[in-house]
């Protein structure tokens, strides 16, 4: 078996090697899906050679930003098997076992839907779960689906993993109701939270009884302080917290990180509340694999964003800032970010409709796209579906001769970067597959370098 196994690796190995040498990105999933077809066994023998274990990040919104900066800490003191590039399925999985020899320990954000499925090959240690948001209904159904099955999957860990859930989203909090130990975070500072519950927050209801949920605070989506008139059922006590948070613009956000046994004051050089979720999500699972709280601390505050997340390139004498969009809920906090922190006058919004992003793209209507129409002087759009992002925008009241269609996402780029004034920013709004087309575009014209590259 042993002697089977070292030839299934070799073979996969060598076409990731192929594949790289010939500048396609498939390398960072070939290798893995080679090895998940002929072998799919090979995860859990490859996993259980990791000295000290894994840890599991899954989460419909930041489980890549969650995880870069959990690298950021445990990187410090330990060689990650990390996939770090986002393939974040069971290919993806396999591809980063086998690409990172002499690992210690496996980071591994997981796809919601395929979390059951690779848990049991995994093994980890630690399993944080961030939020659910519904998004590409279309492949995972409504968010009760996967609550089930994730409600399942929290059943049969075994007492040693430890159990990481975000106290503020109600699905996900109920399921470490019945597991001792299990760690919760969230945010409490209702200065900082929305006046009400946006029109497209979606767990509104009691997961015990059905009632409305009445909220003392909601901070993205229908995170928040929740509370059950009804049965009593409400948010439960914070473990680690957010508090007396400070919005710094698109530069960062200052907060109080409120641990078990102390408090610190975090500058954390990203924007936005769903940025703080991260860094909380973050914090807990490196708590739990035995970081200090001096080692998170300082990890955090010298973190860089994920690949096209609040990411930066300078490009033709401007700034491009990334800000990926994919769901009602993450583009309503982008939109909000970018309000409070000043709307850029030149705008680039992709939409695609790949497996990937999700087929149905009737979710742009759920978006308060509104605030930023408001502010932004040109807009450019572009992707698959650009048709409908404009009759999105001009049903929202935004002047047909400021908005521009082109459906090629290079060319809508160099259309968008004439139209910038001199010393300001461009910001691009893409869905996932339009965000790794603008990336190899850019790649391609040398402004960054291939993202699975990152992973070396």
């Amino acid at each position: 078996m042993r002697m089977r196994l070292g030839l299934e690796i070799g073979v996969a190995r060598l076409a990731g090697s192929v594949s790289r040498a010939a500048g396609r990105g498939g390398g960072t999933t070939l290798p893995g899906k080679l090895l998940w077809r002929v072998d799919p066994d090979a995860i859990d023998a490859l996993a259980a050679r990791l000295p000290r274990g894994t840890a599991v990040v899954s989460a419909t919104n930041g489980k890549t930003t969650t995880s870069a900066m959990a690298a950021q800490v445990l990187g410090a003191r330990h060689r990650l098997a990390w996939n770090n590039s986002g393939a974040n399925l069971a290919s993806g999985v396999a591809s980063t076992l086998l690409q990172t020899r002499d690992a210690e320990l496996g980071l591994f954000e997981v796809d919601e839907f395929a979390l059951p499925g690779l848990l049991q090959r995994l093994q980890p240690h630690v399993l944080v779960l961030g939020n659910l948001f519904r998004d590409q209904l279309d492949r995972y159904g409504e968010l009760e689906h996967i609550a089930e099955r994730w409600r399942e999957v929290v059943a049969a860990l075994p007492e040693t993993t430890r159990l990481v859930v975000n106290a503020d989203d109600p699905l996900v909090a109920d399921l470490a109701a019945d597991r001792p130990g299990s760690v919760r975070f969230g945010i409490d500072d209702p200065r900082v939270a929305r006046p009400a519950l946006q029109h497209a927050a979606d767990s509104k209801y009691c997961v015990r009884c059905g009632s409305p949920y009445a909220y003392t605070a909601a901070y993205v989506g229908h995170l928040g302080d929740y509370h059950c008139a009804s049965c009593g059922h409400g948010r439960p006590a914070l473990d680690i917290a957010a508090r007396d948070l400070e919005l710094s613009g698109l530069d960062a956000t200052n907060f109080d990180l409120a641990l078990p046994t102390e408090t610190r004051r975090v500058r954390l050089p990203l924007p936005g509340l769903y940025n703080v979720y991260n860094a909380l999500a973050a914090t807990a699972l490196c708590l739990e694999l035995g970081e200090t709280a001096s080692s998170v601390h300082a990890g955090i505050e010298r973190f860089s964003a994920a690949f096209g997340r609040l990411e930066r390139v300078d490009v033709a004498g401007h700034t491009l800032l990334l800000l990926l969009i994919k769901n009602p809920a993450g583009a309503n906090e982008v939109v909000r970010t970018l309000v409070e922190g000043g709307v850029p006058s030149t705008l680039l919004v992709a939409l695609n409709d790949a497996i990937a992003d999700g087929r149905d793209v009737s979710w742009i209507w759920d978006v308060d796209f509104e605030p930023l129409l408001a502010a932004a002087a040109r807009i450019v759009v572009s992707g698959d579906r650009a048709a409908e992002l404009a009759l999105r925008f001009t049903y929202a009241g935004y002047p047909l001769e400021r908005l521009e269609v082109v459906p090629a996402l290079e060319g809508a780029l160099d259309r968008a970067l004439e139209l910038v004034p001199d010393g300001e920013e461009l910001a691009a709004l893409p869905t996932y597959t339009a965000m790794l087309a603008l990336r190899k575009v850019l790649t391609t014209r040398g402004h960054v370098r291939p993202f699975w590259e990152r992973s070396r």
